[in-house]
């Protein structure tokens, strides 16, 4: 079956101000997510990609233009289903203020038991995520042959939950994976199980360097800023 390489959009400007976006309309990449996205191109140089699909919020796409425009041809499918989760009435909070939510302890130790407020529930969310990328696999195997690649360019939670299903482990258990902006992450589907071969790369080593207030051991819900 298909290899999967899954990207997380590029920082955006809602990262660096700590406010959880969601579904909020114009939140785009900031300079330095501009950057990561002119860098992906030189990064997958070399993969014969046969296609690429989106999440059809602004950020996702602003990170994959710089890679269709180095691969003229390179078709373009928007998937509603790997949109960002909707946080509901937390959409554009500061996550400083949701941190003492009594949901978020739920979000962040029992995500299969957490739904937002207004919005949709964690379950569903990886539900949809896993059934596009299974749909997705089927038509690019089908249309291209059981070695073939694409990418998929999509938010963190999103991508979270999409590794944590090809690594047979429960939803409870999803925040224990983390995704930087603009990383990669590859899976190699076949007949008999997934294999993940790449998990949240960017290249950039400057993420492992301990940072104040990092030790507490609570995910960033949405998938945070990155390293400084």
């Amino acid at each position: 079956m298909a290899t999967l390489i899954l990207v997380r959009h590029g920082r955006s400007s809602a990262n660096t101000a700590g406010v959880l976006a969601g579904r909020t309309p114009g939140v785009t990449l900031d300079e330095r997510g501009a950057a990561q996205a002119a860098a992906l191109p030189a990064r997958l140089a070399g993969i014969p990609l046969t296609l690429a699909v989106s999440s059809p919020l602004e950020r996702c796409r602003d990170t994959l233009r710089p890679l269709l425009d180095a691969r003229p041809g390179l078709a373009l499918h928007t998937e509603e289903r790997i949109n960002e989760c909707d946080y509901g009435d937390w959409s554009g909070r500061k996550l400083a203020e949701l941190v003492d939510e009594p949901l978020m302890e739920v979000v962040q130790q029992h995500a299969s038991a957490a739904a937002f407020p207004g919005g949709e529930s964690m379950r569903a969310m990886q539900a949809r995520a896993v059934d596009a990328v299974r749909d997705w696999n089927a038509r690019v195997e089908q249309q291209h042959g059981e070695d073939a690649v694409y990418v998929m360019c999509s938010h963190g939670d999103i991508i979270k939950a999409i590794v944590a299903d090809a690594l047979g482990l429960h939803l409870d258990l999803f925040q224990r994976v983390h995704v930087d902006p603009c990383s990669i992450t590859a899976i190699r589907y076949t007949r008999a199980r997934p294999f993940l071969v790449r998990l949240g790369d960017t290249g950039d080593f400057a993420g492992l360097t301990p940072r104040e207030g990092n030790g507490g051991g609570a995910a960033q819900v949405g998938g945070g800023a990155g390293a400084p």
